[in-house]
């Protein structure tokens, strides 16, 4: 639970530097920046099945792929487009992963149409407050959530993929939406 330096942690985040980096200045701070908010939501969705360590070893080389996660610009990638990411070592080259990112981009560009930002739409399951959890372990948090299971319902109708209840809740932990943070840890806000 804690690190060498005696700084205590959630467990996740102990033992490997990008996810101490990651635990410390991004997971659960909360976030309303479109382009960021996107990344994070392509980000989650190619982690299905993988660990959060993967995706960051390769979130430069995504970066880069994926345009800055420029909205605008994935939701324009045409076949070629998606077919020189399929051959790109440095992402996950997962055809279902990649379409689902673009045609998510051009549905995000219609919420964005409807609520003025991605971030409304977003924020609005939790009417506009995070959820703050006091777990004692990480082990503790669940894997979904009523506001999830909305948030996850409403993409579906809408026609996103990889927006399971369970990868919607990973994402609203990584934005703060939800603050999972365990009750000992340094980051943990009791707001």
């Amino acid at each position: 639970m804690s690190s060498s330096d005696q700084i205590i942690r959630c467990e996740w985040a102990v033992g490997n530097p990008l996810l101490t980096e990651y635990h410390d200045r991004e997971w659960g701070v909360p976030q309303h920046d479109d382009t960021r908010l996107f990344e994070n939501f392509v980000l989650d969705g190619f982690q299905a099945g993988l660990s959060w360590l993967t995706i960051l070893k390769k979130r430069e080389a995504f970066r880069q792929a994926f345009d800055q996660f420029n909205i605008q610009k994935v939701a324009g990638y045409s076949d070629k487009k998606i077919s020189e990411l399929l051959k790109n070592e440095g992402i996950i080259r997962n055809r279902l992963k990649i379409e689902a990112a673009v045609n998510n981009a051009r549905l995000v560009l219609k919420i964005i149409e409807e609520y003025g930002s991605f971030s409304n739409y977003l924020w609005r399951f939790v009417n506009g407050k995070t959820i703050v959890n006091n777990w004692n372990t990480y082990k503790d948090a669940p894997a979904n959530s009523p506001e999830s299971d909305e948030m996850s319902r409403d993409m579906r109708k809408r026609g996103f993929t990889f927006t399971g209840s369970t990868i919607c809740y990973a994402f609203m932990q990584a934005v703060g939406i939800v603050d999972d943070h365990i009750v000992t840890c340094f980051r943990h806000n009791p707001r």
